[in-house]
């Protein structure tokens, strides 16, 4: 089997599972890139979560090939580990202990050494904003303080992928906002991040592919972009001066919705550069000068309910 191109974080061919005849994942193909946000989307049940626990070496799958970083899932489980880190839905962290001493527990386990070990858990409580919490017990920390405090301790090992499953759930907006700070900054600095989340806007924000899961088969992969224009409901709004030029653009497009009142039309389209250069043009050789114009598109609350048919909320059994 040909190895994957080096930039490959995850390349993943015919990935399938199934509990107690029941097919969770039925063969789905993943390449993820390194150093970016792949985020991985579907209604609960579909099957998000036994596709992160395969990946990260947690259950084994049934059938297909995995190679993380161009090591082989199935034959070098260990040096797949050695390269990543996981922060589940829940904070893995211990509430009787300190902050620094969950962090000195983890460079423990990694083996680190005394002085490295110090170092490190210096550098990660300053990272993330936990110097002055690090010696209260972590029972008395906030949501917020407790997912940063998970993350760093991920990062113990220095990962080059991390799986991240449903990384804000409970936080409120502002330590969400923080949160996603802290991925950019991971990705910016080489870290490869997987994604599982249930907040569209997040994938959104972050993702620079995003993959839909519904009943264990992809049924869409793309950029959050991409994927916003496989729905209908995208349109260009134009703007008028006055209701003479408002007129003319009309009889321009006669396909365009016509609201007098605020001098607007409103022209179906996907969004994309072609589509919206060649309806300027179009007004251009109309003699028709546009005041403002907007693009409204379909948001992945769209395309979810679109390709899968279900809210997000919705519970489906895996077992």
């Amino acid at each position: 089997m040909t190895t994957p191109p080096p930039r490959a974080a995850i390349a993943a061919s015919g990935l399938r599972k199934s509990y107690r005849g029941h097919v969770v994942l039925d063969g789905i193909d993943l390449t993820v890139p390194a150093g970016t946000v792949f985020a991985l989307l579907g209604p609960n049940g579909a099957g998000k979560t036994t596709a992160v626990q395969i990946l990260s070496t947690l259950i084994r799958a049934d059938g297909g090939h995995v190679r993380v970083f161009g090591h082989d899932l199935a034959t070098e489980p260990d040096r797949v580990r050695a390269t990543i880190g996981v922060t589940g839905q829940f904070s893995a962290v211990d509430n009787l202990l300190t902050g620094a001493e969950n962090l000195q527990l983890m460079a423990d386990l990694r083996h680190l050494g005394r002085a490295a070990g110090r170092g490190a858990v210096a550098a990660l409580l300053e990272r993330f904003d936990l110097t002055a919490a690090a010696d209260k017990p972590v029972v008395a920390y906030s949501g917020g303080m407790r997912r940063r405090l998970d993350l760093a301790m991920t990062l113990v090992g220095e990962p080059r992928l991390i799986f991240l499953d449903e990384p804000t759930t409970g936080l409120d907006p502002r330590s969400r906002r923080v949160m996603w700070e802290i991925i950019r900054d991971l990705v910016a600095g080489g870290v490869t991040i997987f994604l599982t989340t249930q907040y569209l806007d997040e994938a959104d924000q972050l993702a620079d592919r995003v993959a839909l899961l519904d009943g264990g088969l992809l049924v869409a992969e793309g950029s959050p972009d991409e994927l916003k224009r496989l729905v209908p409901g995208g349109h260009v709004r134009l703007r008028f001066a006055d209701s003479g030029a408002l007129a003319a653009a009309a009889r321009a497009l006669p396909q365009a919705t016509r609201d007098d009142e605020t001098l607007t039309l409103q022209v179906p389209g996907d969004g994309g550069v072609r589509s919206v250069k060649a309806l300027l043009d179009r007004l251009d050789d109309a003699a028709v000068e546009v005041d403002a114009l907007s693009l409204h598109t379909p948001d992945l609350d769209d395309v979810f309910l679109a390709l899968t048919g279900r809210p997000t909320d919705e519970k489906v059994s895996t077992k």
